[in-house]
């Protein structure tokens, strides 16, 4: 038996819980008749401590638990759930679902394949170290930052961390457990000059420790580079606006690709036909060059999971090879629907939600250009090295980013900083202006999180440098 499945004996079958047999005999009762189905349990303990300005300002801890029961019948889903597990709860959640489907039938497909190997370990970041560890943590981070350049006048910075312990229990009796950790450290600064005011901000975690974000190289490199952006935006000025060359930085500008792509490219989007990818399976959709995957076996990444909240082991899935269309994001319902294989794709936000297609890790793969060849290929454009916030619309495609930390590209060369610059562009046109690819393929410091339908998920992305044309750029030049 795996540790994660001891873990999960103790917190889900120990004296107060449920019993294994049992609850396997109410599962198979409210699955009978149904296409798919399993009982989701979850255990989970979360915390975050927040500073700002040198003082300790907000500090939570909150532990939950609980199940979620699915049946799934064609399109429709049944699913019940409940903040305890119980016997009792566990039968009235049954008795609600063969309720609610008692007058359909189909016969149960067959569970996932088994897994072969944990891709983190399942240690509790909470439970290795002092809470007063993690707070005098930030409190170093504030007198580092205004120690390391005078002109700082506000510090934020929080850590948070959770471990989360799962475990997917089929009609069959088949049972699978993950244990999951997961830590973030964010840090924000200001800087102030000649009356002007500009912030910058970093961040980095993963599903590990605390271990590797205390480490004094880590989190000083976090903080330096905060300092850093944001002394590059106390030099930008406003960005020019019109249709040109767009040059993207490595890693986190792979959340461009996410949005723009990645959504339009989950299966349940394009069994509704509500994509703009729909119906384009086989069909160019991007530049040669071009092959993106998602990839949720990368180890110790934020959005990697052994498997996934149906008990599928997740998997390295090729969405675009060489600019063409050749696969989708899946979790069990949408494939079976569409006649594809699961993917290891079915995620949920916690107990009380149904799984549905998501991201884990979006990838477009390296290429054989060099940023600076990129950079001397571009007369008059932006090289956007840094992206805040971004939206999408699934349905057209169309989607707006606005750049954290840009500049001009003239003649060549990399020029000033700008300030206030957003790109805008439609996800199935966009892959198809890219002209290079760079061979210098980052994944992001480990900070994404995604929301679908009002949940929301942890995700990775990261891609090389990319030039492409034809994007509309969006600035505050007069």
């Amino acid at each position: 038996m795996s540790e994660a499945l001891k873990v999960a004996g103790t917190l889900f079958h120990g004296e107060d819980g449920l019993d294994v047999v049992d609850a396997a005999r109410q599962v198979a009762a409210a699955t009978d008749g149904a296409d798919d189905g399993e009982l989701f349990l979850e255990y989970r303990e979360s915390e975050m401590i927040s500073m700002e300005d040198g003082r300790i300002r907000s500090a939570s801890f909150d532990t939950r638990r609980g199940f979620g029961l699915r049946a799934v019948l064609g399109e429709a889903s049944y699913y019940a759930h409940a903040g305890e597990i119980s016997a009792p709860a566990l039968a009235r959640a049954a008795e609600t679902i063969r309720a609610a489907k008692a007058r359909e039938h189909s016969v149960t497909a067959a569970g996932p394949a088994a897994v072969s190997q944990a891709l983190y370990a399942g240690v509790n970041p909470l439970a290795e170290m002092a809470f007063s560890t993690r707070s005098d943590l930030l409190m170093e981070m504030d007198a580092f930052a205004r120690a390391e350049d005078s002109r700082v006048v506000q510090v934020m910075a929080s850590i948070a961390g959770e471990w989360q312990a799962v475990e997917i229990l089929r009609a069959d009796g088949a049972r699978v457990a993950d244990l999951r950790p997961l830590v973030r450290l964010n840090v924000s600064v200001v800087l102030e000059q000649a009356g002007r005011r500009e912030s910058g901000s970093q961040g980095g975690g993963g599903r590990t420790s605390y271990a590797p974000l205390v480490d004094p190289g880590y989190w000083k490199a976090a903080v330096r580079e905060a300092i850093r952006q944001a002394a590059v935006n106390l030099e930008s000025v406003p960005a020019p606006a019109g249709e040109m060359p767009v040059v993207l930085g490595a890693g986190w500008p792979g959340i461009l690709l996410h949005e723009a792509i990645g959504h339009g490219l989950e299966g349940d989007f394009n069994r509704k036909q509500t994509s703009a990818f729909s119906g384009l399976m086989g069909s160019r959709v991007a530049s040669k060059g071009v092959t993106v995957v998602d990839d949720g076996t990368i180890p110790d990444r934020r959005g990697s999971l052994t498997v996934d909240d149906e008990g599928t082991p997740t998997s390295r899935t090729t969405l675009i090879e060489d600019g063409i269309l050749v696969g989708f994001l899946q979790d069990r319902q949408n494939a079976r629907l569409m006649n594809m294989r699961p993917t290891g794709n079915g995620r949920r936000q916690s107990y009380a939600h149904a799984p549905m297609p998501r991201m884990t890790n979006t990838i477009m793969l390296t290429g054989d250009s060099t940023p600076e060849e990129m950079i001397r290929s571009v007369k008059n454009g932006i090289y956007a090295v840094n992206f805040g916030g971004g939206q999408v619309d699934i349905t057209s495609g169309k989607f707006v980013f606005s750049a954290s930390e840009a500049y001009r590209i003239e003649d060549g060369k990399v020029g000033a900083p700008v300030k206030g610059a957003t790109l805008i562009g439609n996800g199935p046109d966009a892959l198809t202006t890219v002209e290079m690819i760079g061979n210098n393929l980052q994944l992001d410091p480990g900070v994404g999180t995604c929301g679908k339908n009002g949940q929301g998920v942890p995700v990775g992305v990261g891609q090389p440098a990319m030039k492409m044309t034809g994007l509309t750029v969006g600035g505050t030049a007069a």
